[in-house]
């Protein structure tokens, strides 16, 4: 399918007038209304209904795993694919049947789907050339693209002359120079080193804040998801599991994928009984008073590898304290992964690092953390 990339960012509407500032609307500038997707040999669904709505100037993300339905809903909103039913609206018009070209949005693949044998300058050049923009205009908008990406001094150079994240930044400024209401993102960074991934990631999200265009990023790095976004929607199995802002979705899961796939949890199994108007937690052998109602029964109580600290002695102030023997540590920079075995639970605690490595292989200790981290995931 990606063979007709290029093609299809050519065609895409262009707009001359100068880079913006996206306005202010209380519309979603996408809405996707109960859209469904299945291919042909399938077993299953490559999305189910899905109902989603992006608002004007947000950087939004989709993060899941492979298969989950993420590129699928992009290509929903491009125009490359067509759904089986539900409605696909673009700032309020109903796009469902319009082809992509017809779609004021323009795409980044991971592959750039640059022209090789056209200079920088060209391939930048080349939306606006199909869109019959006269030559002085197009000069200018090109050297404006090209100043926003940091790669004016290139325009005569050919793709294979620079580098992956240079070929990116130039996939980004031919997006950018037509000035679309919507910029979509599939996996741009993945062929990139991590060096370079976390480069382009701060040039991606400073000019998303300078022009506001509304951008939908498809990926499954969580720390790309999480860094970037201003919301995100994890998905899995052509479902949308969860939407929130990057910290709702660390911080306060709604279900055990949401707190596997996001971050590093922690599952406890768990029985929640009541006291009154309290929702008490029984696990390990305690009874913890939890911070958030919670319906009787057994659950699971999810908790941050970073909340939990580990103490040679037990700690008397509000947190529960489990004893436990150190069973590995691994020394990763910046933190410490401990694994830690206690009555009828295993843990990873991820503590800061130190010079002196003061935890070994079978050390007795408490593994402590405030009841207030914990997280209720009814199964």
């Amino acid at each position: 399918m990606k063979s007709n990339s290029v093609s299809a960012i050519a065609m895409h509407s262009v707009d001359t007038r100068p880079l913006p500032v996206a306005q202010a609307s209380v519309e979603p500038i996408i809405e996707l209304g109960a859209v469904t997707k299945s291919y042909a040999g399938a077993t299953a669904p490559a999305l189910h209904p899905m109902t989603l709505s992006v608002q004007p100037g947000e950087f939004f993300s989709i993060l899941g795993p492979s298969g989950s339905g993420k590129t699928t809903t992009l290509r929903l909103i491009a125009g490359f694919e067509t759904p089986d039913a539900g409605t696909v609206m673009l700032g309020g018009k109903d796009v469902t049947q319009l082809p992509p070209e017809s779609r004021d949005v323009n795409t980044v693949f991971q592959n750039y789907a640059l022209f090789p044998h056209l200079t920088i300058e060209q391939n930048v050049a080349y939306p606006l050339q199909m869109k019959k923009v006269k030559d002085a205009e197009i000069k200018t908008r090109v050297k404006q693209a090209l100043e926003l990406v940091e790669m004016l001094g290139f325009e005569s150079r050919l793709p294979h002359q620079l580098s992956g994240g240079q070929r990116q930044r130039i996939a980004l400024a031919r997006a950018l120079v037509g000035n679309p209401k919507v910029l979509l993102l599939d996996e741009p960074l993945g062929a990139l080193d991590l060096r370079l991934r976390q480069q382009m990631q701060h040039v991606l999200t400073t000019i998303q804040e300078r022009l506001g265009i509304t951008f939908v990023y498809v990926t499954h790095d969580q720390g790309e998801a999480l860094s970037m976004s201003d919301r995100v929607a994890i998905m899995n199995n052509g479902r949308i599991e969860q939407i929130g802002t990057p910290e709702d979705l660390y911080y306060t899961p709604k279900n055990k994928f949401v707190a596997g796939f996001v971050g590093k949890s922690n599952l406890l199994d768990a029985q929640i009984v009541t006291s009154g108007a309290l929702s008490l937690a029984k696990f390990a052998g305690q009874t913890v008073e939890l911070q958030q109602p919670a319906t009787p029964g057994n659950v699971k109580l999810a908790i941050r590898c970073e909340s939990i600290t580990v103490s040679r002695t037990p700690v008397n102030d509000g947190r529960v304290c489990l004893p436990a023997r150190v069973s590995n540590v691994l020394f990763l920079g910046n933190c410490l992964e401990v694994c830690l075995k206690g009555e009828g639970i295993e843990l990873l605690a991820s503590i800061p690092a130190q010079r002196v490595r003061t935890l070994a292989t079978d050390d007795a200790v408490y593994c402590c953390f405030d009841p207030a981290d914990l997280v209720v995931l009814h199964e």
